[in-house]
């Protein structure tokens, strides 16, 4: 199986929701199951068919989520020798060439990302475009919305 990359934020965070949904949501269910089949006849029962659903649903979830906590590979930034490059983990702020608009994107793994929060994966393809690059190169990236140009002003290690 590969191994996927994870920033120790995004790591932590899928611990506290595996811990969650087995501790929490888990018994919860079970117990939405037991009450709804207390009511008699499960066959035509929409409230035992319901709790049957969201178990399969938060049981497919605790699978996915152990997978990627069980294959990720944390990455440190910190621990990494800085070298003004953009790599895995690093902030990276850049300004679009075309509109001015300045970005700021932190580069996570694929289990992390959320571009409305400002964290895109290192497999996308501004990421992939930007690995390796330094403060002041020109990217040219195709994205779903057509081809952008990015100048990169700042690289941040946190």
């Amino acid at each position: 199986m590969q191994r996927s990359l994870m920033t120790p934020e995004g790591h932590q965070r899928l611990v506290a929701e595996l811990k969650h949904a087995k501790e929490v949501l888990r018994p919860k269910v079970v117990q939405d199951i037991a009450e709804a089949r207390a009511h008699g006849d499960i066959s035509e029962n929409s409230e035992y068919e319901d709790a049957k659903e969201r178990q399969a649903l938060l049981e497919g979830r605790i699978r996915q989520v152990e997978t990627a906590i069980a294959t990720c590979e944390v990455i440190d930034i910190t621990k990494v020798p800085q070298k003004d490059l953009v790599v895995f983990g690093a902030t990276v702020v850049m300004v679009n060439t075309e509109t001015d608009e300045e970005v700021r994107y932190t580069v996570v793994g694929d289990f992390e990302s959320d571009v409305k929060a400002g964290k895109i994966s290192y497999t996308s393809p501004i990421g992939r475009a930007i690995i390796g690059k330094t403060s002041g190169d020109e990217v040219r990236v195709e994205t779903p919305s057509g081809r952008r140009t990015f100048e990169i002003i700042t690289i941040e290690y946190r």
